[in-house]
């Protein structure tokens, strides 16, 4: 076998590969900004969308990737809980 085509790993360091491409760190204000824009009703959904299948910051995409998701649980969780009770409380008053 020939291992010379692969990149060679370093397994004291971590598996880190010098020649792999690292994304930028984002910046302290802009978490902060992004912080703002979700305060604001509506425009924050959007923005997550934006940022999560846009093109920009790896990390930044999938942050908000999960943070859809998480979203969506949420949002099936509390469907079916309503669901629940309102059948709950309609079988106690029709039967």
């Amino acid at each position: 076998m020939d291992y010379n085509n692969q990149p060679q790993v370093n397994p004291y360091n971590g598996g880190y590969n010098p020649n792999q491409q690292v994304s930028p760190v984002i910046s302290v204000k802009d978490w902060m900004l992004q912080m703002l824009i979700l305060i604001i009703p509506i425009v924050n959904i959007i923005m997550m969308f934006v940022w999560a299948f846009g093109e920009g910051n790896p990390t930044k995409q999938n942050y908000y990737k999960a943070a859809l998701l998480w979203a969506l649980i949420v949002t099936i969780l509390y469907f079916l809980v309503f669901v629940l009770i309102v059948g709950i409380f309609s079988a106690s008053l029709g039967a």
